[in-house]
């Protein structure tokens, strides 16, 4: 595992896509290092209710606390803010014939998901769809 070495990214994780691929499951690399998107509601953490951290499956990096997790009803694992300002970073995306804004974990670069603004009101009103191929999740108590 190599990272880079300028002072501002110095907990930035960079490896090659063969690395990569060969440290990921199938799915997660494609999802991860692919841009791409799990079916609705295959994520088992879609039901995940425990207290806990949900971190990046590729690099481990704390993403989202169970207390900003949500039920959106979009197949897909919700929150309505990340765990830490800086733990993700927030691309355009124009794929799809449509304006996004791409959600990545800020340590390795892996694409996450993306954001909408039509999350909960009574907090953010943000939505963090992101892909549950995408995290691990450690349980408060382990």
């Amino acid at each position: 595992m190599s990272k880079s070495s300028t002072p501002e990214s110095a907990d930035k994780i960079v490896k090659s896509e063969a690395e990569w691929r060969a440290e990921l499951t199938p799915e997660q690399y494609y999802v991860l290092r692919q841009h791409g998107t799990e079916r609705p509601g295959a994520s088992p953490l879609n039901r995940e209710k425990r207290k806990g951290t949900f971190l990046c499956a590729a690099c481990a990096a704390p993403l989202f606390a169970s207390g900003a997790k949500f039920e959106s009803g979009t197949g897909w694992p919700s929150f309505d803010r990340p765990a830490a300002e800086t733990a993700v970073t927030e691309h355009e995306d124009l794929s799809l014939f449509m304006q996004r804004s791409e959600v990545r974990c800020a340590r390795c670069g892996g694409h996450l998901g993306h954001v909408f603004p039509d999350g909960p009101r009574e907090t953010t009103g943000q939505r963090y769809c992101i892909n549950g191929a995408a995290l691990k999740f450690k349980p408060e108590d382990g």
